[in-house]
């Protein structure tokens, strides 16, 4: 124990770990004061940490990391562990955003729905990704993120996937590749579906239904429903409130995807082993984080519901901070190159799949709502 302590200390008690900590709070802190301008909000706070992240790379490099191995193997090095530990704390905070009774009543027919097109979409994605070439960790992470909830879906999934050590550079590359591509796909998807969807004759549960049911980040689906909502008859749900609904029935999908990717993963792509030449599952333990922490939230709004501010804090702001200072750590250690190198299949590839997913999503939403 001493031993671990020590090495852990040693670890994250550094002027490196103290400056990345520093720059990706300050970009976090910054997403989220952006995000509230109507032209960002479609966005979120956590694709402009990401992209913030991605612009102090530079001026890291040419000032502090210049020259000095040291330096610049000590800020991969805390970037790269705010980024999986973060991470992972910041997607169990989430968590408390999910009002699991809202869910199980007023969403009882969005979760069944919101596993067929989850299901559906991360098959046809990762279907097309593979049939043009593309590499199959960063199919299933642009699959995911396109079919369960973007930035939040790649980090989670990639959480339950094991690579080689001399692989983890390029999962990192996919990871933001693949956050790159579900942001700008749920983004064009968002200004398309505000723009076409009232053209429809559609009533406010189904375009709501669509916004929710199709969008990527959660951001989107929430600025997609503020912009298709309009008033609506007494007892009626407003589009705003179906689409995030439906957004929150496919988060909690994640929690399923990801075991069923770390079991597949382990047996079709797994190159690493453990002593005695057995595999080990990367299984999520920290989705058991999420579900406990949504059971909790839950819990305490239904029998002491005057600590709604607090348990929304904690699935919101904080959650966020923790999880925009991740993606911020990202974009500090993001090969460019390698996003272009790789990055274009899988662009075209969810940008079909997206077309698919808004079609699918409008045929449930006529059938059902």
């Amino acid at each position: 124990m001493k031993e671990f302590c020590r090495k852990w200390a040693k670890r994250i008690a550094t002027k490196q770990m103290a400056l990345i900590a520093i720059i990706t709070l300050t970009a976090t802190l910054i997403g989220m004061w952006a995000a509230r301008f109507e032209g960002l909000k479609i966005l979120g706070a956590l694709i402009i940490a990401l992209l913030i992240g991605m612009v102090v790379q530079f001026p890291i490099r040419a000032w502090y990391t210049k020259d000095d191995p040291q330096r610049a193997a000590g800020v991969k090095d805390a970037a790269g562990l705010i980024a999986n530990k973060f991470l992972r704390f910041g997607i169990i905070l989430l968590g408390f955003k999910l009002n699991l009774e809202l869910l199980f009543t007023t969403g009882a027919k969005c979760l069944p729905l919101a596993a067929l097109v989850v299901t559906v979409t991360v098959f046809v994605t990762y279907w097309i990704c593979r049939w043009m070439g593309v590499d199959p960790l960063m199919a299933i992470l642009v699959s995911c993120g396109t079919g369960i909830c973007g930035a939040a879906a790649v980090m989670g999934v990639s959480g339950s996937i094991k690579v080689s050590p001399k692989r983890e550079s390029e999962k990192e590359n996919d990871e933001v590749t693949a956050i790159a591509i579900v942001a700008i796909m749920g983004t064009i998807f968002a200004l398309l579906e505000i723009a076409i969807l009232p053209l429809l004759n559609l009533t406010q549960p189904q375009e709501g239904f669509i916004a929710g049911g199709s969008l990527h980040e959660i951001a989107h689906a929430v600025a997609a429903g503020e912009g298709l909502n309009r008033p609506v008859p007494a007892g009626q749900v407003d589009a705003a409130t179906m689409a995030n609904i439906m957004k929150l029935s496919r988060v909690l999908m994640l929690v399923f995807v990801s075991i069923i990717v770390a079991i597949w993963w382990d047996k079709r792509h797994s190159e690493v082993t453990e002593v005695g030449g057995k595999r080990k599952v990367a299984f999520p333990w920290f989705m058991l984080g999420f579900i406990a922490t949504a059971a909790i939230g839950t819990l305490f709004l239904q029998t002491v519901p005057a600590s709604a501010g607090f348990i929304n804090a904690l699935g919101g702001n904080v959650a966020k901070i923790f999880l925009g200072m991740a993606m911020a750590s990202l974009g500090i250690n993001v090969n460019f190159k390698a996003i272009a190198k790789t990055g274009v299949k899988p662009l075209i590839a969810s940008f079909i799949a997206s077309i698919i997913l808004v079609l699918i999503c409008w045929g449930l939403a006529v059938l059902f709502f």
